[in-house]
């Protein structure tokens, strides 16, 4: 990135997250909680795209990573008293982690559907064990808990509102994309997109391959997890129905429309499905998918290269 582009790109990023600092201030409720939200599934897409976008691994089984972050989150919850923001979001870590360790050393043995397709196996398999663990997880009914109060030691305590806890997950979703930019920049990162280009010539010069996909899986799944808890957070429960699949299908789909390879793409995507979503379903109520899909066919077929590269095309011309 040449310096010119560097400093329109940091004007625009300084931009952008001005206007979202503000927006809870002049948003109503309903609106501010949206835009809450759209950022926690904007951090589950861009976890996504360290595995598709940049090492060219399709995942379905980020739901897995996702739910069990919220039910670390609920487990401590439920279980620590007082109830401790911190807690929650390092239960949910470890949880999410965990699980990405021990999906990873197995999945990551496989190439292109056959990893696809072993992910989407054990993410069933987690959710059919909270489904079905009643004693522990709640079952269908899921966990209920208590937002915890946002607190540091010794210097602050103040109970979550909608528009702090916005600016929580604002701070958090930001620093996460920029610790995700410096990673994916970094060698770490050029060894990713190299196993991405050409798995065998990676190999071939070198570089452990196994150990680095291990690696980006797990990496994956930590930042999924933490949407996980924030999105525990933001709804004080967690439920069975996010460790299901079509969460990770959802996912994919955020990747493919918002641009892989990206970062931002699939924060966009996120957003502008959401608010599709949200549109239709006030004028087709059960039917509201069907024109999603066709918008979902339209622009795979006409912009190949999801939003974000069609705006740069665009721009480009």
């Amino acid at each position: 990135m040449s310096k010119r582009s560097a400093t329109v790109y940091w004007i625009g990023f300084s931009i952008i997250l001005a206007l979202l600092i503000v927006a809870p201030l002049v948003l109503t409720e309903f609106w501010r909680r949206f835009l809450t939200e759209i950022l926690v599934w904007g951090l589950l897409a861009m976890s996504s795209d360290i595995l598709i976008g940049y090492t060219g691994m399709v995942s379905f089984g980020h739901s897995a990573f996702f739910g069990l972050g919220m039910y670390g989150a609920a487990a401590a919850l439920l279980m620590v008293r007082p109830p401790n923001l911190w807690l929650a979001i390092l239960y949910g870590l470890v949880g999410s982690a965990g699980i990405a360790l021990f999906v990873a050393y197995f999945s990551t043995r496989l190439r292109d559907i056959y990893f696809a397709i072993t992910t989407l196996i054990f993410s069933q398999i987690f959710y059919v064990i909270i489904f079905t663990w009643t004693e522990v997880t709640g079952g269908e009914n899921g966990l209920t808990f208590r937002r915890p109060a946002l607190e540091i030691p010794g210097l602050f305590s103040v109970p979550f509102s909608s528009e702090t806890l916005h600016w929580f997950v604002l701070a958090v979703v930001t620093a996460s994309y920029l610790i995700l930019r410096r990673i994916t920049q970094s060698p770490f990162g050029m060894v990713l997109q190299s196993i991405r280009e050409n798995e065998a010539r990676t190999r071939a010069i070198g570089y452990a391959v196994e150990r680095y996909k291990m690696t980006a899986v797990m990496l994956s799944g930590l930042f999924a997890g933490l949407a996980g808890v924030l999105y525990a957070l933001q709804n004080r429960f967690a439920a069975p129905d996010f460790v299901y699949f079509l969460v990770s299908g959802e996912t994919v789909i955020f990747n493919v429309m918002g641009g892989i390879g990206t970062l931002v793409g699939p924060i966009v995507r996120a957003g502008f499905f959401l608010l599709l979503r949200e549109a239709f379903s006030r004028f087709f109520t059960e039917y509201y998918l069907i024109p999603v899909g066709v918008i979902f066919i339209a622009m795979v077929i006409f912009m190949p290269q999801g939003l974000l590269g069609f705006m740069r095309r665009w721009l480009n011309q």
